[in-house]
């Protein structure tokens, strides 16, 4: 195919929009608890719009640096090692909330390698995958040798511990095996394997149990384990079509907790109603058109694999989200991509972006 001129405008103006609109919703969720415990409005948003403007530079560059770059065992290695040692590493720094997901260089600032496992992840994949296409039915060869690395940062990350991120992870590795031409069997075999660990993950691990409970049934606990889900439901029910308006949900007033993190999807539900959801599900949406066009357009396997991964891994991490703040599924500590609080995410998402717009170059 001729090669593109520019890059992906759509795609681009998507990926802005998602960033622009998460800071104008940042600041909306955390403005009052702000003022109250910090003593001002902005610490939060401002610290946000830093991570994302240093983002925004990050995907610009990278939007420069010919995706062919990467496909090269001198880079995908040693950025498998790193991101290994840093899973690693947060081990041994001091836990917050009895989790250890954060490196921490002294005062300055915090960093999640989890979120960097995710494109990590993908570049592996993309790497080792574009070669075994005919080779799939190799369970030792192929099938054992694309999973090593995955479920190496899976078992890490579930030990900080980070269910949701872990999910996240296994659900990218499992599409692109898909997308490589994995045979069915190999995924029921897969399952059989991850099924009695997420048992006793959910099951046997006290605070998941909790819940899953609450997820069952949260009116059993609305003071308890229920109070989350249900604060979140009186969010999503008060916003109905229109909304209560930018700054005027009252969920955030200290019901919700974690709203300008986690459960930010529930306070744009309640300020913008059901056309606000729509607006963010759609630009989703689009995302994923673009991205994935790209990956299904692409005659370089490489970039096939790796437009693939990058866009799939965003797109779940959205449908998590946002099913958690709906009680579609269990509480699970998953940020909504480019909206949540969270300078790691939305800096290591919007370099991920970078990349996948590096590749829409190549198409016409």
């Amino acid at each position: 195919m001729a090669k593109r001129v520019g890059v992906d405008k759509w795609l681009f103006g998507v990926v802005l929009l998602l960033v622009l609109f998460g800071l104008v919703m940042v600041f909306s969720a955390s403005a009052v608890m702000a003022q109250s415990s910090l003593g001002s409005p902005y610490p939060y948003v401002m610290k946000q719009a830093i991570w994302a403007v240093l983002g925004l530079i990050a995907l610009v560059a990278l939007m420069q640096v010919d995706y062919r770059t990467y496909n090269n065992p001198k880079v995908v290695f040693p950025a498998v090692a790193v991101t290994m040692l840093m899973l690693i590493g947060v081990f041994a720094m001091k836990d917050s909330h009895a989790t250890h997901r954060w490196v921490r260089f002294g005062n300055l600032f915090t960093f999640q390698p989890s979120e960097l496992a995710k494109p990590v992840l993908v570049l592996f994949l993309a790497y080792f995958l574009q070669t075994r296409i005919h080779q799939m039915d190799d369970w030792k060869g192929t099938i054992l040798r694309a999973v090593a690395v995955p479920m190496a940062f899976t078992a890490l990350i579930l030990k900080e511990p980070d269910l949701g991120t872990g999910l996240v992870c296994m659900s990218v590795t499992a599409l692109m095996l898909y997308l490589a031409g994995a045979k069915t069997k190999y995924f029921a075999v897969g399952a059989a394997f991850a099924a009695p660990v997420l048992y006793f993950m959910l099951f046997h691990v006290a605070f998941r149990r909790a819940r899953m409970l609450a997820f069952v049934n949260p009116e059993a606990d609305p003071r308890g384990t229920g109070f989350h889900i249900l604060q979140s439901l009186i969010a999503v029910g008060t916003g109905g079509i229109r909304g209560l308006g930018l700054m005027e949900g009252r969920q955030k007033l200290f019901y919700l907790p974690e709203v300008q993190t986690d459960f930010i999807f529930a306070n744009i539900c309640e300020e913008l109603g059901l056309i606000g959801a729509l607006l963010v599900v759609g630009l989703f949406v689009a995302l994923g058109y673009r991205g994935l066009r790209a990956a299904f357009l692409s005659t370089d396997p490489f970039a096939r694999f790796l437009a693939f991964g990058l866009t799939t891994a965003i797109l779940i991490q959205a449908f998590f989200n946002m099913s958690v703040v709906l009680a579609l599924l269990p509480t699970k500590g998953i940020p909504l991509p480019f909206i949540s609080s969270g300078g790691t995410s939305i800096f290591i998402t919007l370099a991920s972006m970078g990349v996948l717009l590096n590749i829409t170059r190549e198409i016409d």
